[in-house]
């Protein structure tokens, strides 16, 4: 239990989800967050900070949903006790329902607390707005202040300071039942209605838009690579690998991690060239997406779909931001419902390729000479990764609670939303998953040097000859439970071993590959999560769904092309 002094100079931001808190926090704490988006569940931790102007610490918690049983949501209200002050949190467009559902939900909790209430997205909110806050600081007994926290300026947070100081304890009144509260009625402001909200056109749409969400940065990254790779290996690659010939002689396992098949010059440098690329233009798609409401949209419009295999689209955007990191992905399942939450992990762990396995895809199949399987590759992904989901959760039942109907805010993006977004991805990118890679090839090339790859590649030879494949990608199979870019050093020796596969053969060790099991940082990440038993359940249950699907893949390829 902290002090009563330190209590006394924490405030709490509490509101529903896309209320603005996020951004109310980055403007008193000066921390670029990157997260003042409009979109659902964009936080999902609990933060905190000092407050630049010396009044305490300030909490962010991730926004509550009404009726929900959310992991977010249960963090939300726990933390609401750990501060001395409560700033509930709502948006001007919808004041007079969400003031009276959190007083309505959080009344009892915020006995012995002093209040404020602060509104957000006054910008967008009725020109009445800021007359009928005089009306609502009588009747409720508390402080309030309308801000546009997007885009704050400094009076708007000298009023903020202002309001939080003369935060005073909840009267009984506002307690418990909206009946007695007798607000002053206020119209609400819809976001406007696109085609995205059409009960037929919507859903396909969405479909259409996430597709594209990936298809344009990776089709993006694929044409960067192409054109770059060539250039790296006539002008780096190739010289500084003859500089080490000498070392052939002299020093051969220095050799083979430097120039060897899977040496730090001759296959180091495929991950950086095709997966940065693909880290990059999607971090950029996704910044754009979170940032405009376009993502909320298609969640909303993908909604009755996802149901069908026992999911909502609030599960979605879990499953979408899979495609940037599992990791991450695993986090912003917190915002799913109990009965939903494991079943989305397990569509992400299966069906959701991070950025670094679909640059990895990438590289490969263009190594073969046939890019066009990226696009069944990633078809069969999401296919499988629904049934697999729908098998191992026989019990769940269809999402009962009511459909998504708040449409968020269309806006446009900032630059800084969009860049505080990126760089994290780069920063990522260059600090942990390259370093990682390249420790991947050190230690490829010093087990191939002892023979340890060769007695791996017996031991699995018979499974793999059963598929049809050469035991010589056994080692690609190996090293992509730990790493999904692991995938990589089926590259080895310029590439020579993926161009003699067949284009079966080449998709089938992709798709192998990289369903076998979620990478080990994912595990770790599950484990810690939802703990480590139910952790090894689901690579069971993920191998067991990859060996069948190959087997019965491998089926069909040979009644095709027998």
């Amino acid at each position: 239990m902290r002090p009563e002094s330190e209590l006394d100079c924490t405030s709490v931001l509490i509101g529903l989800e896309s209320s603005g808190k996020s951004a109310l926090f980055r403007s008193l704490t000066g921390h670029s967050t990157g997260d003042e988006n409009n979109f659902r569940g964009s936080t999902v931790f609990v933060r905190r900070a000092r407050m630049q102007n010396g009044m305490g610490e300030l909490v962010d918690t991730p926004g509550i949903r009404l009726r929900d049983d959310s992991f977010t949501t249960q963090l939300a209200l726990h933390n609401m006790g750990q501060g001395g002050r409560v700033l509930l949190v709502v948006r001007g467009t919808h004041a007079k329902r969400e003031i009276e559902d959190l007083l309505c939900m959080l009344g009892p909790k915020l006995v012995g607390r002093r209040v404020a209430l602060i509104i957000t997205f006054d910008d967008l909110a009725p020109t009445q707005l800021r007359a009928t806050v005089r009306d609502y600081e009588t009747k409720l007994g508390l402080p309030i202040a309308a801000v546009n926290a997007r885009n704050m300026s400094a009076p708007e947070r000298s009023t903020i300071l202002a309001t939080m100081r003369r935060a005073l304890p909840l009267p009984p009144l506002a307690m418990g039942s909206d009946s007695s509260l007798a607000l002053e009625p206020l119209p609400e402001v819809q976001p406007g209605v696109t085609a995205f909200e059409h009960p037929v056109v919507g859903p396909w749409l969405s479909l259409f838009a996430t597709i594209a969400l990936f298809a344009v940065p990776i089709w993006l990254a694929f044409v960067f690579a192409a054109w770059m790779q060539p250039i790296l290996d006539k002008s780096i690659i190739i010289p500084l690998t003859e500089r080490t010939r000498g070392l052939e002689t002299t020093s051969p396992l220095i050799f083979a991690m430097l120039a060897g098949s899977y040496g730090l010059l001759t296959l180091g440098p495929y991950s950086f060239v095709w997966a940065f690329p693909v880290v990059l233009f999607m971090a950029v798609a996704v910044a754009v997406t979170d940032e405009t409401g376009v993502k909320d949209r298609i969640t909303s419009a993908l909604d009755p779909w996802m149901r069908r295999i026992g999911l909502s689209g609030k599960d979605l955007i879990p499953v979408l931001t899979g495609f940037g990191c599992n990791v991450v992905a695993a986090f912003q399942t917190r915002s799913c419902s109990r009965c939903t939450r494991r079943a989305c992990m397990s569509l992400i762990a299966f069906g959701s390729a991070c950025s670094y396995q679909i640059g990895a895809t990438v590289s490969l199949f263009h190594s073969a000479g046939r890019p066009w399987l990226f696009l069944p590759y990633v078809v069969l992904l999401c296919l499988v990764g629904a049934v697999h989901t729908r098998i191992w959760n026989p019990t769940l039942q269809p999402y009962s609670a009511t459909a998504i109907n708040d449409r968020a805010f269309l806006q446009g993006a900032t630059l800084r939303g969009v860049a505080w977004r990126v760089s994290s991805a780069l920063r990522q990118f260059l600090f942990t998953a390259m370093p990682v890679f390249l420790l991947i090839c050190v230690l490829g090339s010093i087990l191939q040097h002892i023979g340890f790859l060769d007695l791996v590649v017996r031991l699995v030879a018979p499974l793999l000859h059963f598929l049809g494949l050469p035991a010589a990608v056994g080692p690609g199979i190996i090293f992509s439970v730990v790493r999904k870019d692991g995938l990589l050093v089926l590259n080895q020796d310029g590439g020579a071993l993926i161009r003699s596969l067949s284009a079966a053969q080449v998709f089938l060790v992709v798709y192998l590959a990289s369903t076998l099991t979620p990478c080990m940082v994912t595990l770790l990440t599950v484990a810690r999560e939802f703990g480590a038993r139910w952790g090894m359940r689901l690579a069971l249950q993920q191998a067991l769904s990859s060996v069948v699907s190959t087997v019965l893949l491998t089926v069909v390829f040979r009644m095709l092309f027998a």
